[in-house]
């Protein structure tokens, strides 16, 4: 009788104590053993058996690419201009026995030298670097973040600053610093067009002046080019030079009355 009351009592014991002692790892992940609170090993992926009733303790980690959003942080640049910037932080853990004994969280410890290390990289760069060279920013962050991390069992495998939002005064004033800009390119267009065109002007009007033909020629060219128009009244401005070629043709005319005569 005790025989079977004993084997009632402990089949079940030692059913839920195998049952409890049975551990699955999954591909993506890895389990840090501790018996008896000292490190003794990694659990691969696949089915593993630990001793129960708390002798063994199993730690998982993540081992595939996680993702931080770091939050807003607001920084004074080096040329004193408020500013509030949002990033992203990729890591991968490369040593799960380094993420859980040195540091207790290795998330949220990231995170928070995220934050501490986007204030201090960023706030010793002007805004314009921000704006415009936010790879070389990003390739900084990533580099130092990554040093950090090291001793924890955590890669870096990237840094991305999400927005850079300015305060709306200075979204105005560099408004109106582009437009100046664009206008200011616009004049210098029109200076060189019109000396471009004043170049090929006086190379025409020096290809006329050797011979008067050539500029009786152009007046009636654009005696043509009016009367397109159909304009009611001609104001047409007539050049001396004129004057001498008919003054010219009208001699050569008597010169002939008289060889005639």
């Amino acid at each position: 009788m005790i025989t079977i009351i004993l084997i009632v009592v402990l089949v079940p014991l030692i059913l839920m104590s195998i049952i409890s002692g049975i551990r699955i790892v999954g591909q993506y992940e890895r389990a840090v053993l501790l018996r008896l609170g000292r490190f003794t090993g990694i659990l691969q992926p696949g089915l593993n058996v630990v001793l129960p009733f708390g002798i063994d303790r199993t730690l998982f980690v993540e081992m595939r690419t996680t993702t931080i959003d770091v939050p807003r942080q607001d920084i004074i640049t080096k040329d004193n201009v408020p500013v509030s910037i949002d990033a992203v932080v990729y890591f991968q853990v490369f040593d799960p026995q380094l993420a859980i004994l040195n540091v207790e969280n290795y998330r949220q410890a990231t995170t928070l030298y995220a934050q501490t290390l986007l204030r201090s990289v960023l706030g010793s760069h002007d805004l314009d670097e921000m704006l415009t060279a936010r790879e070389k920013l990003n390739l900084v962050l990533k580099e130092q973040l990554d040093k950090a991390t090291d001793p924890w069992g955590i890669k870096v495998t990237g840094v991305e600053i999400k927005a850079v939002d300015l305060p709306e005064g200075m979204k105005r004033a560099m408004a109106k610093q582009a437009e100046a800009e664009r206008e200011r390119r616009a004049k210098v267009i029109s200076a060189e067009g019109e000396y471009q065109a004043s170049e090929k002007l006086l190379e025409a009007a020096s290809v006329i002046s050797q011979n008067p033909t050539g500029a009786l020629l152009r007046i009636l060219q654009t005696l043509t080019e009016i009367a397109v128009e159909k304009n009611s009244t001609i104001l047409f401005p007539l050049p001396i030079e004129i004057l001498s070629f008919f003054q010219g043709n009208g001699s050569i005319h008597d010169q002939n009355k008289k060889r005639d005569s």
